[in-house]
């Protein structure tokens, strides 16, 4: 039997660690997760999701506030792992760390590497307009997402692909994709391949401005845009009301065939529907939320906010 420690901590982990879990040929003899914290509203202290499904599993989990120190090496080796398998664990892991198992450190990474390095790599293939991304089961080395390849599954974007869609298919194709690579490469029969480090490229942590809205781009970017961004950072504007700004989260929008040739983030509303020019075009709102009001549709927000008409957004 094969002993695996599981690194990961967000809700995208859990298909990993539960196919594990379920297979005989592997025993995850512990699961690493980050330690919990605020969540929701009212900010109460929450166990990360694979911690909760470990916990019903009785798998047992440590919480270690680093893996840089002597104590925390010294309680992974105890583990007496052939593989740690590292799916969104959301720390680097040390050299230290990775010299501890047996057979390595095994990582998920949710694109075809190179393209696409570091912790965004869903977000940026639907904002780029990629047709095509994929799941990459790799070995970790110190660099980031640098190591050798083990194998590789493609996947097809559609053209109106959301996070939620692309996560599906990431877990549809990249969950047996682990457990087949994991007992292949246990048995000597994967040779790990060296990534072509010219061809890299490089992602990065997504923040709030990100999600602001350059009326000035073009509708297709801007719409793929607001499918990248979900559910942070969102996709948002600013609407300067009696001098006072407002943020406007933008929960739905379509490109329009409708044109109003006025400067990009102008607002036209016409028959209870809400228009935004950009580059090329026009784009409708079709849900928004006013900053501390909750979603509503066009329609509605038009009730209470007619003044829209003819604002500049941005």
């Amino acid at each position: 039997m094969i002993r695996i420690a599981f690194f990961g901590t967000p809700a995208f982990s859990v298909p990993f660690l539960t196919a594990l879990v379920d297979d005989p040929a592997f025993e995850v003899v512990a699961v690493i997760s980050q330690p919990d914290r605020p969540q929701g509203r009212k900010h109460e202290i929450s166990p990360t999701p694979v911690k909760s499904v470990a916990l019903d599993r009785q798998i047992p989990v440590l919480q270690l506030p680093t893996l840089r120190d002597e104590s925390a090496a010294a309680a992974l080796l105890a583990l007496n792992a052939d593989f740690f398998v590292v799916v969104a664990y959301g720390k680097i892991i040390p050299q230290t760390v990775l010299d501890i198992p047996r057979l390595g450190c095994v990582n998920v990474h949710p694109s075809l590497l190179p393209k696409y390095r570091g912790p965004s790599p869903m977000s940026w293939a639907i904002a780029e307009g990629d047709a095509t991304t994929g799941v990459t089961i790799m070995l970790l080395d110190a660099g980031m997402d640098t190591g050798p390849i083990l194998s590789q599954a493609n996947i097809g974007l559609d053209s109106d692909e959301t996070m939620e869609t692309l996560m599906a298919k990431a877990h549809e194709q990249g969950v047996p994709l682990l457990v087949d690579t994991l007992k292949r490469f246990a048995n000597g029969e994967i040779v790990p391949v060296p990534q072509t480090n010219e061809a890299a490229t490089m992602t990065r942590l997504l923040d709030r401005d990100d999600g602001r809205v350059d009326w000035t781009l073009p509708m297709a970017t801007i719409d793929r845009r607001l499918r990248a961004y979900q559910p942070w950072p969102g996709l948002w504007t600013v609407w300067t009301r009696n001098g006072v700004e407002t943020r406007i989260k933008i929960h739905s929008l379509q490109p329009s065939d409708f044109r109003a040739d006025l400067p990009p983030g102008t607002v036209l509303t016409k028959n209870s529907r809400l228009f935004v020019d950009c580059s090329d075009g026009t784009i409708e709102i079709l849900e928004l939320q006013p900053e501390g009001k909750p979603r509503m549709t066009a329609e509605a927000f038009l009730l209470g906010y007619s003044d829209v008409n003819g604002a500049r957004l941005g």
